[in-house]
């Protein structure tokens, strides 16, 4: 087979139209050997060539007639001295990292180790079984697609509500979408799912890793699988596990593709979580599948002490090491490549603070920063980061650049620590609902660079939150160890189910709590995708490994869970309706200039919160009044956006509260809207009376709830409700 010299750019596998060039990085390679293979089960290449030029550490060749749908892999030739951090072993057959689909995944068996497997020390004697018939395949392929008109929403950040879900949890049980499709993408853009997420109200869905990942042997050996995706193997390769059943690779990028282009049709914009802290090879007892076996001491930060051995700052063996150029580019050609030829809208990095480390430390001014600064592309897309790893410094919430957004881990804590009846807590719960301005405005953000979070895939769903306060990880077989034990949970005082209706009701209330404070609160509130439909994982908070009906969503529905569902629908319609919860800039909670104070926080007296009162171990309750004259935005015209005002009653604690109103402004009259308290608010929406009330009444806050009240001017008509009268008013 002809094979002329090519060139190194672009990296990966591209085909012209008449040919395909090769081209792969190495800095320490000695020869690079590219392998053709002609079916997924052979067990050797039917062609293997020499990559016959490289340009600086840059390899490449040019087939010519070479067409989409060609399989291959690569033998890198170097030293095996893993105490100098090479593991060159041209028996293993090698991952592209630029592979944009995959022809075959890997088979777990021992020749994919590049050490012998056998005592702590046998990484340091090389293993040469030939892991052809075994390991992952690339697959050549045509990337055109026709997209039409299809665009990026572009939602506004204050205007935007994400929905964290995974692929195929979601429409895995869902009776009306097609059994062919449960699980995949196409299912995830299935009619019924589609409507529900439209009706939900929600504006981003965001992925969980759709990139190719690698099922640990150990959990495939034990029958279970790695399946929320965190350990990446091809960073741009959307996983075929999420494809049609018998898909070829190019389907399997188009399936993706078709995805995209019916959520951004019916509005919503698609986030994927990407997992470029580290790869699924993990320690020096790892397998050799893809960069190890190109270039390790390249691709990975390595001890300086003996670089044998990995830094490992994400708790998974190894980490990427962005300080590396060319491992740079590698990320950033990826996030490239799903913006502009997957069309996704942006990014939730995962344990992001592992790519600030330029050398070991956390440092907000590397080169990754400033690279996706100043990248048009990049630099456009929507950016999140989760703002930890596990390293020393590892936790910056609050520190990254001006352009991204957080998972604000002190948000999820405060609110989580408020509704449990902690004490001591109004003082950091009001000032997480307000926006978290101590964490971003002093280095100009805006609130919405906080994604609050009450619950997301790590952990309780809400419905476990107020289940259980102890994790029961029995089911992935690490004997309850894995996950965390500070869950900042309750069980409403029985743990697991329970047919007790004092539990049922309070764990109901506290639900709605929860969600009404996130989506009350000031920034960008992230709804854990099943939690509408009270979805219960049996008090598992770490399913990673359950790819079973634990992670997959249950969408029989009873009253109750009908109930919570309509709940959070009235909630996201009344955050969209009304600009005070959504605001552009932090609350200043002082009148400037003769300007109506924008908010205030009022105790149960009927009282302005005193400093003394923030420090109260005992209080548990408190009152946040917006005052919709003094939002003090513009709209993208600059015209003033005013909206009504707003008196919201927290109560946290476990014992109901007597709150005196606070008198309202311009002799008007505080209406009850609605309460997380489900039978309380009921009742209390059956008379018009109850629905008005003047200032300095007293009312009683039932315990675990939030009561909002809107500001009625006396030209404002009463609203009349008329309801069925209670089984006590008969």
């Amino acid at each position: 087979m002809k094979i002329w010299p090519g060139n190194p750019y672009p990296l990966g596998a591209e085909w012209d139209g008449l040919g395909v060039n090769f081209s792969i990085y190495s800095e320490h390679a000695e020869a690079v050997e590219l392998l053709l293979f002609d079916h997924v089960d052979d067990h050797g290449p039917s062609q293997s060539i020499f990559l016959p030029e490289h340009t600086g550490p840059v390899w490449h060749g040019y087939i010519p007639q070479l067409r989409p749908g060609q399989l291959y892999g690569y033998r890198v030739h170097g030293r095996y001295a893993p105490h100098e951090g090479h593991r060159f072993n041209a028996n293993k057959v090698l991952l592209d990292p630029y592979a944009k689909a995959l022809g075959r995944t890997l088979r777990w068996h021992d020749s994919l180790f590049g050490h012998r497997i056998g005592d702590p020390a046998a990484d340091l004697s090389r293993n040469d079984e030939d892991s052809a018939p075994y390991a992952p395949l690339a697959a050549v392929i045509e990337t055109g697609f026709p997209w039409g008109d299809d665009h990026h929403p572009d939602v506004p950040w204050e205007k935007t509500l994400i929905y964290e879900t995974h692929v195929k949890g979601i429409s895995m049980q869902h009776p009306d979408v097609p059994e062919e499709l449960r699980g995949t993408y196409l299912g995830l853009a299935s009619d019924p799912i589609v409507d529900h997420l439209i009706s939900l109200g929600v504006t981003t869905i965001q992925l969980m890793p759709v990139q190719r990942c690698t099922h640990d042997r150990h959990l495939v050996d034990k029958g279970l699988s790695n399946y929320w995706g965190y350990n990446t193997l091809a960073y741009f390769a959307p996983d075929p596990d999420y494809a049609c059943r018998g898909s070829l690779p190019e389907s399997v990028v188009r399936e993706f593709k078709m995805m995209v282009r019916t959520l951004h049709a019916a509005g919503l914009e698609v986030i994927i979580d990407v997992v470029y802290n580290h790869t699924s090879e993990g320690n020096q007892m790892g397998p050799t599948l893809s960069f190890r076996g190109i270039d390790n001491a390249s691709y990975y930060k390595l001890s300086p002490q003996d670089r044998r051995y990995y830094m490992d700052y994400t708790g998974t063996g190894n980490t990427l090491d962005p300080s590396n150029p060319y491992v740079l580019q590698l990320i950033t050609d990826s996030l490239r490549y799903w913006v502009e030829e997957m069309h996704v809208d942006g990014f939730r990095f995962d344990l992001a603070a592992a790519l600030a480390r330029e050398l070991y430390d956390v440092d907000m001014l590397s080169a990754f920063f400033k690279v996706i600064q100043q990248d048009p592309v990049l630099s456009q897309a929507k950016l999140i980061a989760e703002p930890w790893d596990v390293g020393p410094g590892g936790y910056q919430v609050g520190n990254f650049p001006w352009h991204w957004a957080e998972w604000n881990g002190r948000y999820r804590d405060a609110v989580r620590s408020f509704w449990r009846g902690d004490r001591g807590q109004v003082g950091e719960f009001a000032t997480r609902v307000s926006g978290s301005s101590d964490l971003y405005a002093r280095s100009g953000r805006r609130p919405y660079a906080s994604i609050n979070v009450v619950t997301a895939h790590d952990g309780f769903s809400i419905e476990d939150m107020v289940s259980y306060e102890h994790k029961h990880n029995e089911a992935n077989l690490e004997g309850n160890r894995d996950g965390h034990d500070h869950n900042l949970s309750t069980n409403c005082g029985v743990e697991g189910p329970t047919d007790d209706p004092d539990v049922l009701a309070r764990r109901e209330s506290l639900k709605r709590s929860l969600m009404a404070t996130l989506l009350l609160s000031q920034g960008v509130p992230m709804i854990l995708g099943g939690d509408e439909l009270s979805r219960t994982q049996g008090g598992n908070n770490n399913a990673y490994c359950q790819d079973s009906p634990v992670s997959w969503y249950d969408w029989r529905m009873d009253e109750r869970k009908r109930s919570f569902m309509n709940f959070v629908r009235l909630l996201v319609a009344f955050r969209r309706q009304h600009p005070s919860f959504r605001r552009r800039h932090f609350l200043r909670g002082s009148a400037k200039d003769g300007a109506i104070k924008d908010v205030s926080w009022w105790h149960p007296d009927g009282r302005e919160m005193k400093d003394g009162d923030w420090h109260h171990g005992e209080l548990h309750a408190l009152g946040m009044l917006l005052a919709g004259e003094g939002l003090h935005e513009v709209d993208w015209r600059c015209r003033p956006i005013t909206d009504d005002t707003f008196l919201i009653l927290f109560n946290g604690g476990p014992r109901s509260v007597r709150f005196t109103l606070p008198e309202p402004p311009m002799h008007g009259r505080w209406y009850w809207e609605w309460a997380s308290d489900p039978e309380g608010g009921h009742r209390r929406a059956r008379s018009v009376n109850a629905r008005t009330m003047s200032g300095k009444r007293r009312l009683r806050v039932p315990a675990s709830t939030v009561e909002l009240f809107r500001l009625l001017r006396r030209q404002d008509p009463v609203e009349v409700v008329r309801l069925p009268p209670s089984d006590e008013e008969r």
